[in-house]
């Protein structure tokens, strides 16, 4: 079973100051993060048996926008032994859309 407790994870392509430090607590996930555009973000949900995390997200940016939505996240490896979240996304509001995207672990 994966421990997300203190793994901190990017997004490949993005800034590489934009960082999110995972906690666990049971089947209770959480991260805050910040970066690049992103003045403020969190995200909590759930962590299934096999790891798949089920979480809704906010963000404030730069800008001043606020972006909300949930994303779904299913574990892989790296083939240096890296965990990676493959994340299916849907953003609400004035900034909806839906996605694929992935972040993977950092040390």
């Amino acid at each position: 079973m994966i421990d997300y407790d203190g793994r901190r994870f990017r997004k490949p392509d993005s800034d590489p100051h934009t960082v999110a430090e995972y906690h666990q607590e049971g089947d209770l996930v959480w991260a805050d993060f910040a970066g690049g555009s992103v003045r403020r973000g969190s995200i909590a949900g759930t962590r299934a048996a096999d790891g798949t995390l089920h979480m809704g997200y906010t963000m404030v940016l730069t800008s001043g926008e606020v972006v909300c939505g949930h994303t779904v996240n299913t574990p892989e490896f790296t083939v240096e032994g890296r965990l990676r979240l493959r994340e299916e996304w849907e953003r609400y509001g004035p900034h909806a859309a839906a996605g694929t995207s992935y972040i993977d672990e950092v040390g």
